[in-house]
């Protein structure tokens, strides 16, 4: 690839993250100061579906965590929220009942609800009040929601025998997805667009890259929104994928509990049939699965999937990038 090399992936929170920061470490490399009049540009489209209001204040769970990552200031060793936290006003906040006590944002963390909320009710669009946002983190990759209409995605679960609709992070995050998912509601994603950025984002894609998310509630809730899976469909750029599931389990958090609800094995050739071959009504041109599944490639390409067995694991900032330039590579084989 030479020239101005536009890259746009679609993303959730943690696996999104990482993989987002190996891909700007190996363009990085790979275009240093625009060496040769080469320069690389990467714009992220983040899951929305796990925000909320909460105590007023609007939350965006996977926004924040890739900025973070990318600003340097995520947490690596719980993946989530702000490193070198202090909890004083979520104390505080269950003192006075409100707020879900098992749902603790840090001190730092609620300052960037704060603002965010401050420039949505300023009447800002999440488009430009995460751009505002982004300018303090100078994360080297562009952020943008997948749209600017909300959307939770709520869960229907049996608890004590009692049917209950409640939002997706009560599953994940106070019953760990422990309590079978009975199906996954994605409220508001009917009336959601993506904004004019998205679509120009993957409209004037050179490639497009399917991180590691969640598959249902990440990625499955962006191409949820109506008209993206279209303008996919129609994108002149190769669609790489990267499988979140290596040998059979989930590499981060709990998908396996997520494609269960949805009748998917938690395999990475289960996962890339799901997706589908964009030449049969899917989305992705190859999917990029692990060297332990390295004998389903056949099975992927009998599917119409090209398909590549590279290493997956992100164990470091030397293998996250290793696996962003095989992600590329596999766009132009």
């Amino acid at each position: 690839m030479n020239g101005h090399v536009k890259i746009t992936v679609l993303a959730g929170g943690v696996g999104g993250a990482r993989f987002l920061r190996g891909l700007r470490t190996h363009l990085r490399t790979r275009y240093p100061n625009g060496d040769g009049g080469s320069t690389a540009e990467i714009t992220a489209v983040v899951n929305t579906g796990d925000d909320m209001w909460l105590t007023g204040l609007r939350v965006c769970p996977d926004l924040d965590s890739i900025m973070y990552t990318l600003g340097g200031a995520n947490d690596d060793e719980r993946g989530w929220g702000r490193k070198d936290e202090s909890e004083r006003v979520s104390a505080e906040l269950t003192a006075y009942g409100i707020g879900w006590p098992w749902f603790t944002l840090g001190d730092l963390d609620l300052g960037t609800h704060i603002a965010r909320s401050a420039f949505l009710r300023d009447g800002l669009t999440l488009t430009e009040a995460t751009a505002r946002l982004a300018e303090r983190w100078n994360p080297g990759v562009r952020l943008l929601p997948m749209s600017d209409q909300p959307v939770e995605t709520h869960v229907d679960i049996q608890v004590d025998g009692k049917r209950r609709i409640v939002h997706f992070e009560e599953w994940w995050v106070k019953h760990r997805a422990t309590v079978p998912a009975q199906r996954f509601i994605q409220v508001g994603v009917d009336a959601a667009r993506p904004s004019p950025a998205v679509l120009q984002a993957i409209a004037q894609a050179d490639v497009i890259l399917v991180a590691p998310s969640n598959p249902v509630v990440s990625i499955g809730t962006i191409l949820g929104v109506p008209t993206l899976r279209q303008a996919l469909l129609a994108a002149r750029a190769p669609i790489v994928g990267v499988s979140p599931i290596i040998a059979g389990a989930a590499v981060r958090g709990m998908a396996d509990a997520c494609l269960t609800a949805i009748g998917v094995e938690t395999t990475a050739v289960a996962v890339g049939k799901h997706y589908g071959a964009r030449h049969r009504g899917g989305i992705l041109d190859a999917w990029l699965v692990d060297e332990t599944d390295a004998a389903s490639v056949p099975v992927l390409e009998a599917a119409g999937l090209r398909a590549h067995a590279v290493p997956l694991w992100m164990r470091d900032p030397a293998t996250s990038a290793q696996l962003a330039a095989d992600a590329l590579a596999a766009a132009i084989a």
